[in-house]
């Protein structure tokens, strides 16, 4: 899987593709690209092919101008990818939730992971560096707004942040390889569950492997598969914020 990184590019140029703070020209012809518009084309390559198809030569493609013209508006494909997640990052719905901090958690994490089922290429951008835009900082915000004020020292609401974003992208991936396998394969995992079921017998050895082929067999009996994308999601949000829970409750 390509891997990509945010802030690769010139820090000062992606700021200002950011937050729009390029001069615009006074004089002259209508330019004939936007930024916007070179975002929208690179954000549908993306969607549609992965992030290895995106290139600015293919953007360029997409939007009928020449490689050279690109550049004019955005340096390099380093700035591009920064404002391409910032634009994504635009989507999250961010609308009030009633309820304690638990729900407002639990809604922010089931909109991230929405926009990797919807944006599958951002699983392939590392942010460790993450763009600062407008978005992101929103998206910062709405997260921290849900923690705030329940006893959490700053950095322990930055680290249960990130905590619940590491988590959703961990979740997601696996979400996401499976649907790719089933495309890939052309069989669902109830078929390949079934497939494998008549053999079982011949391989496993209970005594040997007692844990694993009762847990194994339940698993497969709930789900007629040997994994649950959707249930594993469930499970491990509702243990993060079980675990939350205990740090608030022993501040308390």
């Amino acid at each position: 899987m390509t891997q990509e990184y945010t802030g690769s590019g010139d820090p000062a140029k992606s700021l200002e593709l950011l937050w729009r703070n390029r001069p615009r020209p006074t004089r002259g012809p209508k330019p004939a690209l936007t930024v916007e518009r070179i975002v929208a084309a690179a954000l549908r390559i993306a969607d549609a092919e992965g992030l290895g198809a995106m290139s600015m030569r293919r953007v360029a493609d997409e939007l009928g101008a020449g490689a050279m013209t690109l550049y004019r508006y955005v340096p390099g494909k380093g700035e591009l990818l920064d404002v391409m997640l910032d634009a994504v990052y635009g989507e999250l719905p961010r609308r009030p939730i009633a309820g304690d901090w638990r729900a407002k958690l639990d809604e922010a994490a089931r909109a991230n992971r929405d926009l990797y089922l919807n944006h599958p290429w951002m699983l392939q951008v590392a942010v460790s560096r993450p763009p600062l835009g407008p978005n992101v900082m929103a998206k910062y915000e709405y997260e921290l707004a849900a923690i705030e004020g329940i006893g959490l020292t700053d950095v322990e609401m930055d680290a249960t942040v990130a905590l619940l974003n590491g988590y959703v992208h961990g979740a997601v991936r696996s979400a996401v390889e499976a649907r790719q396998v089933i495309q890939r394969s052309g069989m669902s995992d109830k078929e390949w569950w079934l497939a494998h079921v008549p053999h079982l017998d011949r391989i496993a050895d209970v005594e040997k492997y007692p844990l694993a082929s009762r847990v194994g067999s339940t698993v497969g009996a709930e789900f007629d598969a040997p994994y649950d994308s959707d249930h594993a999601f469930e499970y491990g949000l509702a243990r993060l914020l079980d675990g939350v829970a205990t740090l608030v409750k022993d501040r308390r």
